[in-house]
Parts: structure tokens; C-alpha cells; sequence
């Protein structure tokens, strides 16, 4: 009980702290407060004294109250509630309900026990498996919430039954090790490709408009490809070493899954019917962006579900795992929107930048890229972090004389997919990962520290030396 009281009282003691110290020059005190607020949320979100969801809610109707993001009463609570109308918070929540209906028709246990008849004596080759089947549809699926938690997550969250590990004290089993990999695959093959995430050509335009720099799809990859490739071929084995799993290996699985197949018989009227439904998912996803929102597919899609009876709406209702993960990212999204909305966000790279005037350009550019890396740990969607931060950044980089532009720029888009592995909320699929149970809160936020590090050393340590060589 002592324990759980002082995860309460320490949020509210930093946020208390930070909320007494002076306010910076050229800062709103609602905007430091706000700051101060969100810290606390943050910490809450770290410790858990109360369930996630619960943090979220009680830290935006905080926010609400105080107007310290808008004085108004009605304006106030649009704002409180406008998380809700996130286009990713709701495909996050159909792609935890797709899951549910490779559960309930069989699909899934079909599909998993297929992988692991062929590939489940190691490991490490599902691990390679998962970053392959990623790799394959990252440059056609503009959105990475669709790609991975809408078509990735569904299969590979069946696997993990098949070796007895369930969250909880089992998951170290094999189910830590598949969820953290195929999360930090989706991150790397975000980074890739200017059509494996959206936000990725809300920044092509906004560098077109703020520096002149027109970055085509080939310059893109051909930048991008070194530290891609070498993340892709690593990662696997870094998450096997640093977060390692119980099962490494086993003999008896594949032989035991071939025989379960063979149990299951042919496929039936509700497999035929989910399989139709995941694949004109993925066709509409990657071919379909010019007429239909990604979102809007999965809720037609989800609709579709009902409706034919592969899911039934107790189904939906009973999810608890999808409104919780709902609920919290929603006001996550606001509570982090409300850092850009009050100022503080554009501040801060604005102070980031200015403390760096006086250096030589390449340290300056290497110092500006880590900046706009770390300031993602206040937000909670990567199109929000490149319409307020890149603009700003960009700016400051080009006003440095002799600083290379074009690799600026290029070296900024390229961290865009990979910072979303350093929190929870930092990108689309990361609510669905971290929603799975298979990652515990500790070890989520730890892992993303570790890795944020790793992607970022690769970024600056292959990126910078080979883009400034090459020029592509």
C-alpha cells in the first residue's frame, strides 16, 4: 500500500517542483505550468499508481479545468475530448479488433501455426521473419499503424500461445522478444521509405516549403539505405541479447504445429471471410490513399465484421484491452498536442537552437537532429512532432553558415520512423504493442531508451559520414 502511495505522490511532488521554478524568458506561465503538468502525467504514465487509461484521463481533465490550454469552458472541453477524434487513435482500436477476429475464427492460430511449422526451431527466425514481412509492404503502406498493428500485430500475437506464453509471467517465454522486435522493425521501416508513414510526406512538403529542398523518393532511400539495412539485420539479434527469451530454441514445436494443422482441417466460412477482409485491408491500404483515408478502412472493414458475424458486438464490447488502449492514447494525444498548442514545444527547439549558435556547422546539424529526436518524448503522434518542431529546426540549421542543407534535411526525415520507439505513445503501433501485455510498463520504457539510443548512434554515427559522402 506504501508503495502505491508513493507512485501517487511522486508525479504530483515533480509537477509540483517544476510547476514553483521560475519561468524561463520568453515563456507563458500557462505554457511552464502546462509543462509542469504534463511531467507529472508522464511520470504517472512510468509509475502506474493507477492503470495508464486512468492517467490519461485524469491528466487531460486536469489540463481542462485549469485552462491553462484554453480559458473558455466550451472551447476547453472540445479540447479535452478532441483526442477522441484522432484518425490513428480509432485505427489502433480497429487493428486491436482485427486481432480479435483472427482469434475468434481460427485464422490466426492457422496462420501462426503455418510460420512456426517452417520456422518456429529458432527463435531468432521468427524474429527475422517478422522484420521480413514488415520489409516487404513498408514501401506500398503509408500508414505504419495499418501496416503493423492492423496486419503485423494480428498474426504474430497468436504465436506466443502456440509456446505457452501468455502476458503476464510467461511472456519472457517468446512473447516479449516477438513484440518488442516486430515494434522496433516498424520503426526502422518507417525511416526507409517517404511512403512507409504518413508523416513522412507531411515533411517532404514542409522542407519543400521552409528550405527549398525538393527530397524525391529515390534520394530518400538512397540516404536512408545504409542505416536501414544494418538496423534490420541487427535489431533481431540486439532485442535477442539485451532483451532475450526463454525459448531459443525447440525441436518439438514445428513437428508438434504440423500436427495441429492437420487437426484443424480445412479452412472455413469464417477464416475464408476474415482472410478476405485482412487482404482487401492491406490492398486499400497500400494502393487505395489517393480515394479512402486508411482509417476510414478499417472502420468500414471493422463494420464489415459485424455484420458478416465474424465478430460479434459483445465481442466488440467485451475488448477491454482495445478501450483501454483507446482511452489512453486518446488523451495522450491531446495532453501532447496541448504542449504545441500553448507554446512550449516551439519554444524549446527555438531555446535548443539558440544555445547552439556559435558552433561549426556539423556539430551544430549532429546537435540540432538529437534535439528533434529527444523533444518526441512530448509528443504523441509524429505528424504533430513534424508540423510544429521541423519547421523550427530547419530554420535554425539553415541559418548556420556552411551548414549542408539538403543532408540536414535528409538526416531529420530519416529519424522520423525511428523515434517512435522510445515511449508507448511515440507512434501508431506502439499503443498496440504496449497494449498487448507482453511488454511490461518498466521494461517498455526501458527498452525504448536503449534502443532510441542505439537508432540514434546509428543514425548519426552511418548516416552522417555516408550521406555527406555520397550526396544523394
Amino acid at each position: 500500500m506504501k508503495s502505491k502511495f508513493g507512485r501517487a505522490l511522486l508525479p504530483i511532488i515533480i509537477a509540483v517542483v517544476i510547476a514553483l521554478l521560475p519561468v524561463p524568458g520568453n515563456l507563458k506561465p500557462n505554457a511552464w505550468y502546462y509543462f509542469a503538468l504534463f511531467i507529472g502525467v508522464i511520470a504517472a504514465l512510468m509509475l502506474e499508481p493507477i492503470p495508464t487509461a486512468a492517467v490519461g484521463l485524469v491528466g487531460v481533465a486536469l489540463a481542462g479545468i485549469s485552462g491553462l490550454v484554453e480559458v473558455n469552458p466550451g472551447n476547453a472541453i472540445r479540447w479535452t475530448l478532441g483526442g477522441f477524434s484522432n484518425t490513428t487513435v480509432w485505427i489502433i482500436f480497429a487493428a486491436l479488433m482485427f486481432s480479435l477476429g483472427y482469434e475468434k475464427t481460427g485464422l490466426g492460430r492457422r496462420v501462426a501455426l503455418t510460420l512456426v511449422k517452417f520456422l518456429g526451431g529458432k527463435t531468432l527466425g521468427l524474429g527475422y521473419a517478422i522484420t521480413l514481412s514488415d520489409l516487404v509492404i513498408a514501401p506500398f503502406t503509408p500508414s505504419n499503424t495499418a501496416r503493423s498493428g492492423g496486419t503485423i500485430y494480428p498474426i504474430i500475437r497468436n504465436i506466443p500461445d502456440l509456446y505457452g506464453s501468455q502476458p503476464g509471467k510467461t511472456a519472457r517465454k517468446i512473447g516479449s522478444y516477438l513484440m518488442w522486435t516486430a515494434l522496433a522493425v516498424t520503426c526502422i521501416t518507417s525511416s526507409m521509405f517517404s511512403t512507409a508513414m504518413s508523416s513522412n510526406l507531411l515533411a517532404l512538403d514542409l522542407i519543400k516549403k521552409t528550405v527549398k529542398v525538393d527530397i524525391s523518393w529515390t534520394q530518400w532511400v538512397t540516404a536512408s539505405l545504409p542505416v536501414g539495412v544494418v538496423l534490420l539485420i541487427l535489431t533481431p539479434l540486439l532485442v535477442y541479447f539485451i532483451y532475450p527469451p526463454e525459448i531459443k530454441s525447440s525441436r518439438e514445436v514445428p513437428p508438434w504445429a504440423a500436427q495441429e494443422l492437420e487437426k484443424l482441417g480445412k479452412v472455413t466460412p469464417k477464416e475464408l471471410g476474415m482472410a478476405g477482409i485482412v487482404i482487401v485491408a492491406l490492398v486499400l491500404w497500400i494502393f487505395g490513399q489517393k480515394f479512402i483515408d486508411p482509417t476510414m478502412v478499417a472502420v468500414v472493414l471493422l463494420s464489415l465484421m459485424v455484420v458478416l458475424g465474424i465478430i460479434q458486438w459483445e465481442d466488440v464490447l467485451g475488448n477491454k484491452t482495445a478501450w483501454n488502449v483507446l482511452v489512453w492514447f486518446a488523451t495522450l494525444v491531446t495532453l501532447a498536442e496541448g504542449l504545441n498548442k500553448v507554446g512550449f514545444a516551439t519554444w524549446f527547439a527555438k531555446y535548443c537552437s539558440a544555445a547552439l549558435s556559435g558552433m561549426s556547422p556539423v556539430p551544430v546539424m549532429i546537435a540540432l537532429v538529437v534535439i528533434f529526436f529527444g523533444v518526441h518524448y512530448f509528443f504523441a503522434s509524429i505528424t504533430a512532432h513534424v508540423a510544429s518542431i521541423l519547421p523550427v529546426i530547419l530554420l535554425a540549421g539553415s541559418a548556420v553558415p556552411g551548414l549542408p542543407v539538403n543532408t540536414f534535411a535528409l538526416l531529420l526525415v530519416i529519424s522520423l520512423g525511428l523515434m517512435g520507439i522510445i515511449t508507448p505513445y511515440a507512434t501508431g503501433p506502439s499503443p498496440v504493442y504496449f497494449g498487448s501485455g507482453f511488454v511490461p510498463r518498466r521494461d517498455f520504457w526501458v527498452l525504448g531508451l536503449i534502443f532510441g539510443v542505439i537508432f540514434l548512434a546509428a543514425l548519426v554515427g552511418i548516416g552522417v559520414p555516408y550521406i555527406m559522402m555520397t550526396k544523394p
